[in-house]
């Protein structure tokens, strides 16, 4: 359950964003951060392995460390403000569409699909839109999608090949280089409380159709 132990921890550390810091409160961490939101997220597999059997059922595969990769960053705070997992197949690292969560000290991020996209797998994509363009507004347009996360996300791209101009017509969105959703909702609601697992199951149920029509189009 995340608590305000989990709040207060992170706000002590966007004041304090250094090793000396973390080190000092790395208990605190372990404590009342890294295992809530492990914890959240074995609540939340059972559920999901039910939508998609090919998700890693190992929560600490999932979940992305708390470390930054500074290396070409112009900031150079070492620690992120918040935990975050990706739920896919093969983990945090995967190349096929899952979920994302993410907890801040005020805001929970709720989302999915693909940010991480190659040529070849960008192609089968906007092949799949191309081949099953209404199935494909249809996922979309739903009013769980869209109440949920308003409308599809990514950068568009300046040009498209010639094969794809025509569904360019019908939609805009083959046109662009990233699939996803996401929504942020406020923490405080949800914090001593189990609601918090409810909610953000409604938003993946929500993007699960998304997934699978991407998924489909990689196979």
């Amino acid at each position: 359950m995340i608590t305000e132990n989990y709040v207060t921890f992170f706000k002590a550390l966007e004041k304090n964003n250094h090793k000396e810091w973390f080190h000092a409160n790395k208990q605190a961490y372990e404590q009342d951060v890294k295992q809530p939101f492990l914890d959240l997220l074995e609540a939340l597999l059972p559920d999901l392995l039910s939508l998609d059997e090919a998700i890693s059922g190992n929560s600490k595969e999932a979940l992305f460390r708390i470390n930054r990769d500074i290396r070409f960053s112009k900031d150079k705070t070492p620690y992120h403000t918040l935990m975050k997992a990706s739920l896919a197949p093969g983990g945090k690292k995967s190349n096929l569409p899952g979920f994302y969560l993410g907890i801040s000290a005020y805001s929970i991020h709720v989302g999915g699909g693909m940010l991480q996209l190659k040529t070849p797998a960008l192609k089968a994509i906007r092949a799949a839109i191309a081949d099953r363009t209404e199935t494909f507004l249809t996922v979309v347009t739903a009013d769980p999608f869209v109440n949920k996360f308003g409308e599809l996300k990514g950068e568009s791209a300046k040009r498209i090949d010639k094969e794809f101009r025509v569904t360019l017509e019908k939609t805009p969105l083959i046109a662009l280089k990233q699939f996803y959703a996401m929504s942020e909702f406020p923490l405080e609601p949800y914090l001593n409380s189990n609601q918090i697992q409810t909610m953000i199951l409604d938003c993946f149920k929500a993007i699960h159709p998304l997934n699978q029509f991407l998924k489909s189009a990689l196979q």
